[in-house]
């Protein structure tokens, strides 16, 4: 394997490697997220930083270019030595909104799709969550839970916004090749071994850079960059997916060669990293109404809705091992599940080993999750930590068809079909002029043990359901969903939901006010309100005009 990377080199990169520029200081926009027990949640104040891929690389010495376009400058960037000598990664401000499209809100993080900057248009972008201001927060998930409230109903086909982890180096590789870090987006990896990243380990990637043919922004260098990847969310407004993708490698790697497992030389399954992944994708498995655009479909990708991603282990402990991955849904104050899908002759609604196995038998696509250490692989990688990553993107590989649409194309291998959209959908160049106000909104971020980031979190082995005790409607108005003849309660529901009543309207609910208590000496003018107030609870505002 050509993976390693030499101790002489190691100290050469860390003597020459890329550095930040001066220019503009870096201020990561801030995002709060909170963390749980069961206890109850606090809010952490966080911040965010987008990788350096999208960042503006140019001369130590004045402002030109490095890269440009899709290429390097050759009299700046003959080779990889000369190129981390001559050139420096920016910083952002002010660019994080008005030129990558990146607009947090307090608990809310908006990705915009297509933003004309001051002097470039932007394309997507790719964010990480920070611990502070120099490393990224690593998420230790055994035994845990990760919520979040998430709005694709923006996003059409050929879109994909995505939230998911990756077994990146908590300083971006800082420690070890001694390049800007964490603090400007560096260390990206993830199961595909990406090419298209502009430095890795410390050097300029521009080693047998090849320009792409569709994407005015990128090209694809000699080397890639493998982890471990946990994709707990892919969706647009048509489909949605999450994936388990192993490596055999445990850390963050550079690759070359075979060990990349490249489509174009024919090694998608002789790379280190698993890169189909172990999925569960609804209509993959044969069910079409489960998550889509309307009221016909179980999960409404035209409202909010709120994902519970849980990690279980064999013995309910954070030091276990991993067994499954789970997720299930709010919407409009519902929990939904994912139903019992039947594959290769047994039932399954999450991922396990087991379940791995069972798909790739039926599906027979060459998927190597098992092979490259399974669920064992993603236990390595939560044990270590692993990275968050948002971002919103288009796809110049095979147009996003691997989730929206049927592919391969032909329709023929089980599993093919993925969603409605048409074959000849999500074209990038379609997709941008078309579509370029396309936007995903991430909110309300929780962490904790099982049980603890949602009113309604299931265990994994729950027990009979108890209905909830009707509660107080707080002074300041919630939500409900309670018929017209039925007292107007406030609703089991999503942060997102209950946080005003414009929100209320968008889950399908209805705002309501405080009511007042009834009181012995109440009179009434109608049937109606005396039937109200017969009754033992809060009223209603609806009511309080027949009161005197």
């Amino acid at each position: 394997m050509k993976l390693a990377t030499s101790v002489a080199a190691l100290s050469v990169s860390c003597t020459h490697a890329q550095q930040p520029g001066t220019q503009t200081t870096e201020r990561h926009p801030k995002l709060s997220y909170q963390e749980c027990s069961s206890s109850g949640c606090n809010a952490v104040q966080s911040e965010v930083t987008i990788d350096s891929n999208w960042r503006w690389t140019h001369s130590t010495t004045g402002t030109t270019d490095c890269y440009h376009g899709n290429q390097w400058d050759q009299s700046l960037c003959p080779d990889a030595a000369t190129c981390i000598q001559n050139c420096v990664l920016e910083g952002a401000d002010q660019e994080y909104s008005n030129t990558y499209g990146v607009k947090p809100q307090g608990s809310k993080l908006e990705l915009g799709f297509v933003t004309q900057g001051p002097y470039s248009k932007n394309i997507g972008s790719r964010t990480y969550l920070m611990n502070g201001s120099d490393k990224y927060k690593m998420f230790k998930l055994k035994n845990k839970e990760f919520t979040y409230t998430v709005d694709d109903s923006n996003l059409g086909c050929g879109l994909n916004g995505a939230l998911y982890f990756v077994a990146m180096d908590e300083d971006g590789g800082k420690s070890k090749y001694g390049n800007a870090g964490a603090k400007y987006g560096l260390g990206y990896c993830d199961a595909q071994c990406p090419h298209d990243l502009k430095f890795i380990n410390g050097e300029a990637n521009v080693e047998g850079w090849q320009p792409s043919e569709t994407d005015v922004n990128a090209g694809k260098g000699k080397y890639g960059s493998c982890c471990t990847e946990i994709d707990i969310w892919e969706a647009n407004s048509i489909s949605t997916a999450y994936t388990m993708h192993s490596c055999a490698v445990d850390e963050q790697t550079r690759c070359e060669g075979v060990d990349c497992g490249d489509n174009k030389s024919d090694d998608r399954f002789n790379g280190v990293c698993d890169k189909n992944g172990c999925d569960i994708q609804s209509r993959r498995l044969g069910t079409e109404n489960f998550w889509g655009p309307g009221s016909s479909f179980q999960v409404d990708s035209t409202k909010p809705v709120q994902v519970t991603t849980q990690f279980i282990t064999d013995d309910s402990t954070d030091s276990g091992k991993l067994v499954s991955v789970k997720q299930f849904y709010t919407q409009n104050g519902k929990t939904i599940d994912h139903p019992e899908y039947s594959v290769n002759g047994n039932k399954h609604s999450e991922i396990s080993d087991d379940f791995c196995s069972d798909w790739v038998a039926v599906t027979q696509d060459g998927t190597n999750f098992l092979e490259k250490g399974g669920l064992g692989a993603v236990d390595t990688a939560l044990e270590k930590g692993v990275v968050l990553v948002m971002s919103l993107w288009d796809d110049h590989e095979v147009n996003m068809l691997w989730l929206d649409s049927i592919y391969p194309t032909d329709g023929q291998q089980p599993g093919s079909t993925r969603g409605t959209c048409s074959v000849d959908s999500g074209v990038p160049a379609d997709v941008e002029s078309q579509h370029p106000d396309s936007k995903v909104i991430f909110s309300d971020i929780k962490f904790g043990p099982l049980g603890s980031t949602t009113d309604s979190s299931p265990t994994p082995s729950p027990p009979s359901p108890t209905p909830p005790s009707p509660s107080p409607i707080p002074s300041a108005g919630c939500c409900s969903w309670a018929k017209p003849e039925e007292v107007q309660e406030c609703g089991d529901t999503t942060e997102y939901c209950k946080a005003s009543a414009d929100n209320c309207v968008q889950c399908d609910g209805h705002w309501i006010h405080p009511d007042t208590p009834t009181h012995s000496n109440t009179t009434c003018a109608n049937a109606t309100c005396a039937n109200a107030i017969a009754k033992p609870q809060w009223m209603p505002w609806r009511f309080l005009e027949c009161l005197h």
